[in-house]
């Protein structure tokens, strides 16, 4: 059972880091058509997450192959119900990475209008789509006892699911404005600034509506009430919260971001830990459910997945700590290169 409880957790984990390091990419990408007003302020919106947008993928990767390796039977009724949404997101992540690619390679504002548009449509949607996947999860998917779905792709679009998307854009939306406040300088620094000093409130408002309706639409507090030390959790989560406008009106806008990520982290483990120990619960009965105990692999799958993941992970987190402070500078006018063919 150890084993389990571990995977679990680090399940829960790769989930976080990847909202975590994702999530300003999806937030950029929304707010890429209301703060860019001209292309050079586009390009440096792009530039800004350019070298690190597909090494924060990865991290979704790691995610799905944790979900399929240890968890297999989750990782199969999981794509089989929510089939179109996950499908939507990953067209849509399919969208971003050749519109960021395929933007620069003709000088023709026609051109550069369609791709940019592929590009607000490539971040909006995953951005919304995951929160409302994982709204669903925490309140139970209409599965059987063989793991059939039996709803539709408007099962899923429950007010609840919809305000759990809602919550996970403004994390999202927040997330990327204090990235390019970091990124970025002129008027396009302040309008970023105004973004998330604006948009924080609205998250503000998302935050508290979840918490309220989660009490009524799930059992996620049942652990909490169980075991009332993990209320310091949700405690932190608030603390984070409050913490990026604190940061933002000092104008310290790096701890402001920092704040940002962990209250991304802390939301998601909010969940996480209220699931626990079910990964795919059954709004049909809980006797359907999917937990880390009755859908797992082999403790010596887990036992050789946990070596590996010893070894790697730390390689992975190496290497993005390290393309995080090369890359560290302001990207100003002056960084964009002018050619033809250049992608941002």
């Amino acid at each position: 059972m150890a084993l389990q409880t571990t995977w679990f957790l680090l399940w829960g984990l790769l989930w976080a880091v990847f909202f975590m390091t994702d999530g300003f990419d999806f937030g950029i990408g929304t707010l890429y058509p209301f703060l860019g007003k001209n292309n050079d302020e586009k390009r440096i919106m792009l530039n800004s997450m350019g070298p690190l947008w597909d090494g924060n993928e990865v991290w979704l990767i790691t995610a799905g192959g944790v979900t399929f390796a240890a968890f297999p039977k989750v990782y199969s009724v999981m794509f089989s119900s929510l089939y179109s949404a996950l499908m939507l997101i990953l067209f849509a992540l399919i969208l971003r990475g050749v519109s960021l690619e395929f933007r620069g390679k003709v000088s023709d504002a026609g051109w550069r209008t369609l791709w940019d548009t592929c590009i607000f449509i490539g971040s909006f949607l995953p951005a919304l789509l995951f929160g409302v996947a994982f709204a669903n999860i925490f309140q139970g998917i209409p599965i059987d006892e063989n793991g059939v779905y039996l709803g539709t792709l408007f099962t899923l679009l429950n007010p609840y699911g919809l305000l759990g998307g809602l919550l996970f854009l403004s994390l999202f939306l927040v997330h990327g404005a204090l990235w390019l406040a970091i990124k970025t300088e002129g008027e396009l620094h302040d309008r970023a600034v105004s973004a998330a000093n604006k948009i924080w409130f609205l998250l503000l408002i998302a935050a508290v509506v979840f918490l309220v309706a989660t009490k009524y639409k799930t059992a996620l507090y049942d652990n909490y009430i169980a075991n009332p030390i993990l209320f310091l959790l949700p405690v932190l989560n608030v603390l984070a919260l409050l913490g990026i406008k604190f940061y933002l009106t000092k104008k310290t806008y790096f701890k402001a971001w920092f704040a940002s990520a962990l209250t991304i982290v802390l939301c998601t483990f909010f969940g996480v830990i209220g699931l626990f120990p079910n990964l795919f619960p059954s709004s049909v009965s809980p006797e359907y459910s999917l937990s880390a105990y009755n859908a797992s692999s082999s403790p010596l799958t887990l036992k050789i997945m946990l070596v590996v993941t010893v070894i790697f992970i730390p390689v992975v987190i190496a290497y993005q700590v390290w393309a995080y402070n090369l890359f560290k500078g302001k990207v100003t006018k002056a960084d964009l290169a002018y050619e033809e063919d250049a992608a941002y």
